[in-house]
């Protein structure tokens, strides 16, 4: 696809289009252009979801709304590091929320940010499944239980040599 020097369009690039190509004829298929894109991006760019709805012929309204539905999906990008603490029941009651503050404080940002260097980004999630481990957290896919704020402090320092 061919874009004029300057347009939204021209951040188009060859995974979008490809990623596009995929679900073009795939009936629903927006869901799992939106997956694919943001497993490619890491975010679901403004850009992206004008590119998908004009190529898909979906709504930018049912795009947005897919969107922040599922809490799999993001807005904006995230840090190097996606630290997700679980909210759900289990851990709520085992001291998620002492967990959740502690990141908060050690990395200095809240939920739903990044931090300026890019390298973490923190999220308060629903169930994450793990409640036997209980108060838990998920980095990236790595999955920690039994955490307290000194596990916190840990993490962040072995995250921060990485």
């Amino acid at each position: 696809m061919k874009h004029c020097e300057g347009c939204e369009g021209c951040k188009i690039d060859k995974k979008l289009e490809d990623i596009k190509d995929k679900y073009k004829d795939v009936k629903g298929g927006i869901i799992g252009a939106l997956h694919e894109v943001q497993d490619t991006y890491g975010y679901i760019s403004t850009t992206a979801q004008k590119y998908l709805s004009k190529e898909l012929n979906v709504p930018m309204s049912e795009i947005y709304g897919i969107i922040t539905f599922y809490s799999r999906f993001s807005l904006t990008p995230k840090g190097k590091y996606n630290i997700q603490v679980c909210m759900g029941t289990a851990c709520y009651v085992k001291g998620s929320e002492k967990v959740l503050n502690r990141f908060k404080e050690k990395l200095g940002i809240d939920e739903g940010q990044t931090t300026e260097d890019g390298k973490f980004s923190l999220e308060a999630v629903r169930c994450i499944g793990a409640c036997g481990l209980a108060p838990a957290i998920v980095i990236n896919k790595e999955v920690y239980g039994k955490m307290d704020v000194k596990k916190v402090d840990e993490l962040i320092e072995e995250y921060t040599k990485k």
